[in-house]
Order: C-alpha cells, then structure tokens, then sequence
C-alpha cells in the first residue's frame, strides 16, 4: 500500500509540471492565439472521407491534426487558416461541416454535385471554385470501346479564414499538392487564396499532361487513316476517340470565361493575382490544343468518310465492269439458245467453236478497256 501511495504522488507531480510545460510550448507555436482551443480530432469526432485537416500560421503547419471545429474557432481568433480536404462526402458527412464553416444550403450543394460544370461562383465571403479533375487512361491500342480521359470533379471553398476542397471521383489527388505548399511557407503564407491557386495550378498541370498524351492518340489515328496500306473496314475507333476528346473539352473549356472574371475580381487579394494570371495563361493554351485536336480528328472523320465513299465507289465500278462482260456473254448465249429453226451459223460445222471464240474475243476486248479506264 505504501508502494501504490508512493506511485500516486509521483504521478500527481508530474501532473503539476507536465501542464504547465504544454501549456508554454503551445504559447511558443503561436503567440497570436491560434493554438487556443487547437486540440486533437477525438476518435468518432471525425468522418473517414475527410483526408487531411490542418491549420496554417504565418505558413507553416501547426502539428497535429485537430478538429476542424476547434481548429476554425481558433484561426477566426488568431491570423491563421484551416485546410479541410474531403474526398466523395455525401449528404450526411458533409451537413455538419457545412454547419460549423457557415455555409448555407445553396453553397453546400457545391460540395455534392459530381457533375457540376467548371465555374467560380461568390457567395458573400465565400468564393466556390469548381473545376473537372481529368487523368490519361493508359492503353495499348485504340479500340471501339477504349477509355482514354477519365474525369471526376473537385469543389473549393476560399473562406476568410478557411479553405475546404471536396474531390469526388480518382483523378485529381490532393495530397502532392498540400506536401509541395508545405515546402513553399512563403506562398503558403498568402492565406485560403494561396491553396486555391495551388490546386487550380496542379489541375490546369493535368490538362497539359492529358492534352500532350490525347495527341498522341489523335497522331496515330492520322497516320492509320492515310497509311497506304491499312484496314479501313472500322471507324468506330475513331468516334471514341472524338467521345473521349469531348468529354475532356468539356472539363476544360468551361473554365476559360470564370477565371478571366476571377481576374477581375476586387476581392481576390493583389499577392495571387499573379500567379493566377499564370495559372489562366495555361489554361488558355490548353484549350487552345485541345479545340485544335477537334478540329483535326474532325478533318480526319470526314477523310475517312470519304475513304469509305471512293472505295464503295470503286466497289461499283469494279461490280459493274464484270457485270457488263457477263452481260455480253448472256446475251450471245441467249441468242444461240432460243428455239428458232433458222439461225445463222446454227447448222454449221464449227459454229458451236466459232461463237465461243466471239464470246472469249468479246470478253478480253472489253476486260482490256475496263482496265485502261480503271475500272478493274
């Protein structure tokens, strides 16, 4: 008993000096106030399609991973921001996160749509970002049912003191962007905008890298259409190919008009405007090459329709040309074969070998000038 009493005293002295250690280290990480209230996601407390959550101070990551509740309290307190990643929340996961960062329903409806059109939308002191996530799907050989641009979407939230991005479907992982942000306090330091610019970088970076592989799709198809000698009993790769390039169209396209107006936006602080002017230049050339790459695989539908036509042309001519000669033959056939009694050459000794000699002579004539005319 002596022993346990002993054990109790030593652990309420640590208890004393322990706190007050925490206490003084977590005033040294932030002297303005952000770590009040900073404490660690509880388990439970949390949904599992939330990725990542972690408050910023002067660019760099405070330690631990809280609660975004606690952790908003405290940045509306200090001069930091929240970074809350989400990936394919439903309605349910995301309700009280809506609650707690002050979001109304019209804005929240953002975070749920999969398929909402690219667009930059601002709702008070809250800039909704929506942009398609778009990824190359690696493969052999073009085919009729070929994947090539797979897509999904991605939401951002830019709020004074807050950004949340909500990611549904596989393209577009978050996760190099925030570690690469992280190694950049000066950029990070920017605030919420800062974020926003990053992941709209990373994006726009994947239309590039799409558009580039697409290219390649679209070269090899060319080369096949007018090779020489090729099959040309198919084109139904060629339709996939302008289903696939139209979908990653309308993932870029879109987004052209939104940000030239973010650009002029007052709100949107003068530190990102660079690097969004940066971000809006690449956009632009891409979709540049991608509208290119539809005009091209278009030229090279209509060659290929034309293709079908002249063969199928000269498929007739071909059937006509035989059609003609054997015409010739049925015709002296017929006549030798009707039963008339007085027929010339009928009775003759070798007439039987003489009208076939006419009929081969006739046929060689004609197969001759079909040949110099191209039709054979």
């Amino acid at each position: 008993m002596a022993g346990y009493e002993r054990d109790a005293a030593a652990a309420g002295t640590r208890a004393r000096w322990v706190a007050p250690v925490r206490r003084a280290i977590a005033r040294m990480l932030n002297p303005d106030g952000l770590s009040a209230g900073y404490v660690p996601a509880q388990r439970g407390q949390e949904t599992d399609r939330i990725v990542d959550c972690a408050a910023y101070l002067d660019g760099r990551r405070l330690p631990g991973r809280p609660d975004y509740r606690a952790a908003l309290a405290a940045a509306r307190r200090g001069r930091g921001f929240v970074w809350l990643g989400l990936h394919d929340p439903d309605e349910a996961d995301f309700a009280p996160i809506a609650q707690a960062f002050g979001l109304d329903e019209l804005v929240a409806g953002h975070a749920l749509n999969r398929e909402h059109r690219p667009a930059v939308e601002r709702y008070d002191q809250v800039t909704v970002i929506v942009l398609r996530t778009t990824r190359y799907v690696e493969h052999t050989e073009l085919t009729e049912t070929s994947e090539v641009v797979e897509t999904g979407a991605v939401t951002v939230f830019v709020g004074p003191r807050f950004v949340i991005t909500v990611r549904h479907g596989a393209p577009g992982a978050l996760r190099p962007v925030r570690a690469d942000l992280e190694a950049r306090p000066t950029l990070l330091a920017l605030g919420p905008w800062a974020v926003a610019y990053a992941v709209c970088d990373q994006l726009v970076g994947s239309y590039v890298q799409v558009a580039t592989a697409v290219e390649a799709d679209v070269d090899a198809v060319e080369e096949q259409v007018f090779a020489p000698r090729t099959a040309r009993d198919r084109i139904a790769h060629i339709y996939q190919l302008k289903r696939e390039l139209m979908e990653f169209k309308r993932a870029v396209a879109p987004l052209q008009r939104p940000f030239a107006a973010l650009l002029d936006d007052r709100e949107l602080p003068r530190p990102v405007v660079r690097y969004f002017r940066d971000v809006h230049g690449v956009l632009s050339r891409t979709v540049e090459r991608v509208t290119a790459y539809d005009d091209l695989l278009n030229s090279v539908l209509q060659a290929r329709l034309a293709q079908v036509s002249v063969d199928q042309n000269n498929d007739m001519r071909k059937i006509a040309a035989w059609a003609a000669i054997f015409a010739v033959q049925t015709f002296i056939a017929g006549i030798y074969g009707m039963n008339f009694e007085f027929i010339p050459g009928l009775k003759a000794a070798n007439g039987f070998w003489v009208v076939l000699l006419v009929m081969l002579v006739l046929a060689v004539l004609m197969h001759r000038g079909f040949r110099r005319n191209n039709w054979l």
